[in-house]
């Protein structure tokens, strides 16, 4: 148990030295990210579009 404590009393002294992102800084990330995860989804969207088109074509399909 006393490692326990231990192990808790040195996490919590090491998450105070941390420094941490403003609350104008962390929206901004989040917005970045977003944008990011939108944009790749539409470029992997338009791979696939593409892709089963060329393969509808060889494959025959409709």
């Amino acid at each position: 148990m006393n490692k326990a404590t231990q192990f808790v009393q040195e996490a919590y002294s090491e998450l105070k030295k941390s420094s941490w992102l403003t609350r104008k800084q962390a929206l901004e990330s989040t917005r970045v990210v977003i944008i990011l995860v939108a944009l790749f989804s539409l470029y992997v969207a338009g791979i696939d579009f593409i892709l089963s088109i060329i393969l509808g074509a060889v494959l025959g399909g409709r």
